[in-house]
């Protein structure tokens, strides 16, 4: 199914995307894809989380501060692409009363974080608690790519990173 809605979406506009129309091209009935999925925007919220998933570790730049860095703008870039922005919308769309697809989300941000935590940890670095790193650089992010006019400048970016991660001083 999931592939079926990816093809349909690369040459289709989305508002277009129907059920009958993925079950034909997955080769399905649409009573398939409603006992599965309930309606459309499960099944869409299904095919942007795997599509959000992460397909590498962060980089590892040697340091907390550059791996955080360049994280987080690769994260604000991505999420405010056009694509990303469609993938936010589809799982923010169904999260009816199941919150699975948000969850998993949530869970991908967490396991990049940590990665990079633990390498800072590895390395002797202080690095800041994970959930400290999603409320404080994560969620200004993705406020501003939702309700901004304009996603947030790589130079926003740097400053929360900044503000988590202060630059040692010489002394």
């Amino acid at each position: 199914m999931h592939k079926a809605v990816r093809d349909l979406l690369s040459k289709m506009d989305r508002n277009d995307v129907t059920i009958p129309l993925i079950a034909t091209e997955a080769g399905v009935t649409p009573s398939t894809i409603y006992r599965r999925w309930g309606d459309l925007q499960e099944l869409l919220a299904d095919v942007a989380v795997e599509r959000l998933r992460p397909d590498a570790p962060p980089k590892d730049t040697g340091s907390a501060r550059t791996d955080l860095e360049q994280w987080a703008e690769q994260y604000a870039d991505e999420m405010a692409s056009g694509p990303g922005r469609a993938m936010i919308r589809d799982v923010l769309s169904s999260v009816g009363a199941d919150t699975r697809n948000a969850g998993k989300c949530c869970g991908y941000t967490r396991e990049q974080l940590q990665v990079i935590a633990d390498r800072a940890r590895d390395r002797g670095e202080v690095f800041p608690d994970v959930e400290a790193v999603i409320d404080e650089v994560v969620a200004p992010i993705m406020y501003r790519i939702l309700f901004d006019q304009a996603p947030p400048t790589s130079a926003k970016v740097l400053s929360l990173v900044e503000r988590m991660l202060p630059a040692r001083r010489a002394t």
